[in-house]
């Protein structure tokens, strides 16, 4: 039976809950394996390249990709897939049938199958995306909402950043994909038209900073929206707290944790998707 060597690259990894997930999962298959965590500091490329030749020639069966290499792990693997091409980052790396390493990004469909699970999404293309923040994050959320034909704003505090994002993605998407200023958040919140998905793909409200909010003060929600936040520690956020206190139904990140990791763990090891989940839910308290 085969002895799965499974881990996660990036730095820092204290508080990664991955281990916990993919352990879950290994047990409730009986499988024999472990999930490990490899530091790898920033600028460390040496080190990098060499998990990277580590998996090509299967000394590991998987690895996941985190802060800071996603987007230089990128440039490192023979192949891309759609998503991980069209964000420019990978958080998931596996070995092709012929050898080579690939690099997904699971953080795209991992998004948006939780959103739709937990959010009355209906028809994409009656709604509209509003993504704070232009960071890595943001790229996968913009994506895979325009992907889904929903005309897509993003709203970051640097304007060049922004654009960049919606040039970058444009080419990838049918669906509108806008950048706007942060000082025009209270206009586009104020349009009327379809409901807003508004989506937190900034680190604001993470802990230890537990008490901030990325909605501006004062600012009055939309009446008709729903509301994710990618940040899921604490539980709730304070951004998730103030939009249900304004009647709308919201949403953390930890369902996203769970189903990126889901489509990591099957892509590396073919086990059925629903066996895997379940454990992974359980794993963090989901179920």
């Amino acid at each position: 039976m085969r002895y799965w060597q499974l881990g996660l690259l990036g730095y820092p990894l204290e508080h990664s809950l991955s281990p916990r997930l993919h352990t879950a999962a290994l047990q409730a298959l009986g499988w024999q394996g472990e999930y490990r965590l490899y530091p790898v500091p920033p600028g460390d490329d040496r080190a990098l390249q060499q998990w990277v030749d580590r998996l090509r020639v299967g000394h590991v069966h998987g690895l996941n990709v985190t802060i800071p290499h996603k987007t230089t792990v990128a440039t490192r693997v023979e192949v891309l897939t759609p998503a991980a091409r069209a964000v420019g980052a990978v958080n998931t790396l596996f070995r092709t049938a012929s050898g080579q390493v690939a690099g997904d990004n699971t953080d795209v469909a991992g998004f948006w199958r939780d959103a739709r699970a937990r959010l009355p999404l209906e028809e994409p293309r009656h709604w509209r995306g509003l993504v704070l923040g232009a960071g890595g994050a943001a790229r996968a959320v913009a994506y895979a909402l325009a992907r889904a034909g929903m005309p897509v704003w993003v709203v970051a505090r640097r304007w060049a950043q922004a654009t960049a994002l919606a040039r970058d993605l444009a080419p990838h998407v049918t669906a509108p994909l806008r950048p706007a200023r942060w000082e025009a958040l209270g206009d586009l919140v104020r349009a009327v038209g379809p409901r807003w998905l508004i989506v937190n793909a900034t680190p604001v409200g993470m802990a230890p900073r537990s008490e901030a909010s990325p909605w501006p003060a004062g600012l009055p929600w939309p009446a008709s929206a729903a509301v994710y936040d990618l940040v899921y520690h604490p539980r709730p956020t304070r951004f998730v707290q103030q939009a249900r206190a304004a009647g709308l139904p919201a949403v953390d990140g930890l369902g996203m944790l769970v189903e990126q990791a889901v489509l990591a763990f099957v892509r590396w090891t073919g086990a059925l998707e629903a066996q895997v989940r379940s454990a992974m839910r359980a794993a963090v308290g989901l179920d």
